[in-house]
């Protein structure tokens, strides 16, 4: 069956939003270590890393048997999605070059948002940012079953987007969210966090690093997905 000329011509971007798009890591970490704390919890220094890219449930699990915060899950889910949700809506913290790289790219590219955080925390940050107008489709872990680094939130995305896996680039900066975009099959660009930076065994998955959204380009994507390969 003879492809359709949208099919030929189209490519997608599948951006992630905490760390990728907005500084929202050091939200986290301030918001997790002082619940576990004054529920008199076990913080750890890896507990924000190892928690990066989870879903909803599963970060909060991770603090109930991990960090032994003697509160229910839901309770956790609930308060720390709910102070995350206020400091983001009262200054979301856009990383350099967001504006102008989803501006740049949505011109040439069909772009979805596929991130682990629960959606009253991305509702908070597109309402102040704006940003809805450039993604076709919005998808949080919390609506697939698992989270990063399993690739479902990238599967599901392309799945709305009936976006061709080898036609797709995954925008990503940690480690877990890395993964769970190869897995997918689709190429990944990574931007490395910079507090919490990839180890070198996830960097290896990525098609392409860059510094900086700045970076990001039409030229940059079409040779990674161009001719409809990734690497």
């Amino acid at each position: 069956m003879k492809a359709s000329a949208f099919e030929l011509l189209t490519n997608w971007i599948l951006f992630d939003l905490d760390g990728t798009l907005i500084e929202s890591e050091q939200i986290w970490l301030d918001v997790r270590r002082d619940f576990v704390l004054k529920f008199g919890g076990q913080w750890r220094d890896d507990s924000q890393q190892a928690m990066m890219g989870m879903r909803t449930a599963e970060w909060a699990t991770y603090m109930q048997s991990t960090l032994h915060v003697p509160v229910s899950i839901d309770e956790i889910e609930h308060r720390v999605v709910e102070r995350v949700s206020a400091r983001v809506a009262r200054n979301v913290p856009i990383l350099p070059g967001a504006d102008g790289a989803l501006e740049r790219l949505s011109s040439g590219f069909v772009l979805g948002l596929a991130t682990s955080s629960a959606m009253p925390i991305v509702d908070a940050a597109l309402a102040v940012t704006g940003w809805n107008k450039y993604f076709r489709v919005v998808v949080s872990a919390d609506s697939v079953a698992r989270g990063k680094p399993a690739p479902d939130v990238y599967l599901r995305a392309c799945e709305l987007l009936e976006a061709q896996a080898c036609r797709t680039v995954a925008i990503e900066d940690s480690g877990n969210g890395i993964r769970a975009a190869h897995a997918a099959h689709v190429a990944v660009i990574a931007i490395p966090n910079r507090e919490f930076r990839p180890g070198t065994q996830a960097l290896g998955l990525a098609s392409r690093i860059v510094d900086r959204l700045d970076d990001l380009s039409a030229d940059t994507i079409h040779a990674l997905v161009g001719d409809g390969a990734t690497e």
